[in-house]
C-alpha cells in the first residue's frame, strides 16, 4: 500500500474495495446502476468501463450470479480490483485488463445473461480533467456511447440484459444508439438529488433483441429537504432506514 492508496468499507456483507486518490473513485452513480441491474440466481455478467471493480464487488454482495466478469483499460484501477476481489474471497468475480472495443474478442464465444456498464459520460472535447486516467475515465477518449453499445450488443445472448447509468442530457442519443445496437429499451429512471431538482443521472434497461415497449419508472429522489438520504436511497446503499 502506498499513500495514495485507501481501503473503503463498503458496509455490504462484509465487503471493502481498495481505491488510489489519484485515480477515478468510485461515485453515487456505481452504487445505483448496482441496485438497478436486476441479476438473477445463476447468472453470468460482464461490467464493461469497469474502473476499479466497484460494480462487479457490489452485485457479488447484493446477487446470487454464478460468474461475474469486468472489464477495465487502466492496469492500475484493475490491480487494484484484484486485490480487492481477492481479500473479499470473491472466487467468482475477476477484472480483466482490456478495451472494451476489443471486448467481443477478449471474451470470443462468450454470451452474457446480463451486461452493465458506467461509461464515460462526456464527448471528448470538451474542458478535461488534468489527469490523464481520470480524463480518460470522465471523457469519451478511449471509447464512445456507440463502442459500449456494440460491445455489449455482441456478448449478450438473445433475450439478455443491458444495465447502464449516464447523463440525461444524452437521453435522446442513448435510446436512438440503443436501439441501432438490437439492445431495446425497457426500463428508464431519472435520479434527482432532491424533489423539484432537475435530473442528475439517468438509468437504463435494455433487451437484446426485445419487443417495443419501455416502462418509465418513478423518479429517484436521493435526499429529503434537510439533506438526509431518503428511504429509497439507503436500499441502493443496501442499508436500511
Amino acid at each position: 500500500m502506498n499513500e495514495f492508496e485507501r481501503k473503503d468499507d463498503l458496509q455490504l456483507s462484509g465487503l471493502h474495495i481498495w481505491q488510489d486518490k489519484r485515480e477515478f473513485c468510485f461515485g453515487v452513480d456505481a452504487v445505483l446502476l448496482s441496485a438497478f441491474a436486476e441479476v438473477k440466481k445463476g447468472d453470468t455478467v460482464l461490467d464493461l468501463c469497469s474502473g476499479n471493480g466497484i460494480i462487479p464487488i457490489l452485485l457479488a454482495g447484493k446477487t446470487e450470479a454464478a460468474e461475474i466478469l469486468g472489464l477495465e483499460i487502466n492496469p492500475v484501477q484493475v490491480r487494484l480490483a484484484a486485490r480487492s476481489t481477492a481479500e473479499n474471497g470473491l472466487s467468482h468475480v475477476t477484472i480483466t485488463e482490456g478495451d472494451v472495443k476489443k471486448a467481443p474478442e477478449l471474451f470470443a464465444g462468450r454470451r452474457f445473461d446480463v451486461i452493465t456498464c458506467n461509461p464515460p459520460y462526456i464527448r471528448d472535447g470538451r474542458i478535461q480533467n488534468p489527469s490523464r486516467s481520470r480524463a480518460i475515465a470522465r471523457h469519451e477518449i478511449l471509447c464512445t456511447l456507440s463502442d459500449v453499445l456494440e460491445s455489449a450488443s455482441a456478448l449478450l445472448r438473445f433475450g439478455g440484459r443491458f444495465y447502464m447509468v449516464h447523463r440525461p442530457d444524452r437521453l435522446a442519443e442513448i435510446l436512438e444508439e440503443m436501439r441501432a445496437h438490437r439492445l431495446e429499451p425497457k426500463r428508464l429512471r431519472t435520479v434527482h438529488a432532491k424533489e423539484g431538482n432537475e435530473a442528475t443521472l439517468v438509468l437504463v434497461e435494455g433487451t437484446k433483441g426485445g419487443g417495443t415497449f419501455m416502462h418509465v419508472m418513478p423518479p429517484l429522489i436521493l435526499y429529503h429537504a434537510d439533506g438526509t438520504y431518503t428511504k429509497e436511497a439507503l436500499a441502493c446503499y443496501g442499508k436500511e432506514p
